[in-house]
């Protein structure tokens, strides 16, 4: 984990995602890419790719500028590599492909909390980073004075399409010396017995080294409660899902997950591409 992409408007939320940013990047000797797109007219954004000189443009790319600055000078910053990067658009939707250009191992964003995605820092655009990133999305709902993890609940069906994501929560895990603990939530219409549910778990994590980790069966009314509920059982730090790219997070484990689980989830949450 080399590389950690930091969106900001610098607004409180994005400050909290960059204190989170910066723990992790001290523990892995990260550097960290502090993004600020430009909300510019498309006209002005033209002028900008023709190499013009627009006054309204100039100004907002002077004030971005001298705000980075002030966030530089933020002692919980002190000793760690950061770069600028902004640049000037009218949505957000590139922030996963600036992520690949810059080649980012995770972006870490955060989050008002009340209303998840629809209300994320950055407009309702946080949703489309998430879908479109193919790097772990880390979301921040509050200020963390040390952001440790030490358990981290990762749930799922644990059907064959989840392999790749369990291997990212798996690396993540071990940069922090975590704990993993694999949740399959029975529900009332999707019930699986325990005996059975064990043997898909085993037979899942079977081909992988990471040892560290407790398998639970949890039986709730959805699989939204179960996490939610198993999450705060164990006071879990950091709760990991699987997201199917453009379809979001509502295509999540065999059936549907809503979003709901991000929006009422108080803890943390990182989401990892299928």
């Amino acid at each position: 984990m080399k590389k950690i992409l930091v969106p900001t408007d610098f607004s409180k939320e994005a400050e909290n995602a960059l204190k989170v940013a910066s723990h992790i990047a001290r523990k892995n000797n990260s550097e960290i890419y502090l993004l600020h797109l430009l909300e510019i007219p498309l006209t002005n954004v033209d002028a900008i790719n023709a190499n013009a000189d627009v006054p309204e443009v100039m100004f907002f790319m002077k004030m971005a500028h001298r705000k980075f600055k002030e966030i530089l000078a933020s002692e919980f910053l002190e000793g760690l590599t950061v770069n600028e990067v902004v640049k000037p658009d009218v949505s957000f939707s590139s922030i996963a492909e600036i992520a690949k250009e810059q080649d980012i191992d995770l972006i870490v964003m955060g989050s008002h909390g009340s209303s998840g995605f629809e209300e994320v820092f950055i407009g309702s655009n946080a949703e489309k980073v998430v879908r479109s990133s193919h790097v772990p999305v880390l979301v921040i709902k509050n200020e963390h004075e040390d952001f440790s993890v030490e358990d981290i609940v990762f749930a799922s069906d644990f059907k064959k399409d989840n392999k790749e994501t369990y291997r990212q929560a798996t690396e993540f895990a071990m940069s922090f010396g975590a704990q993993i603990h694999l949740l399959m939530v029975n529900t009332p219409g999707n019930f699986t017995t325990t005996t059975k549910a064990k043997e898909r778990i085993d037979e899942f994590i079977k081909d992988y080294s990471f040892r560290n980790y407790t398998i639970t069966v949890y039986n709730d009314d959805s699989v939204e409660k179960g996490i939610l509920n198993f999450a705060k059982d164990i006071d879990a730090d950091l709760i990991g899902i699987s997201t199917h790219g453009r379809q979001g997070i509502a295509h999540f484990f065999n059936g549907s997950i809503s979003e709901d689980l991000v929006n009422h989830a108080k803890r943390p949450v990182i989401t990892f591409k299928i």
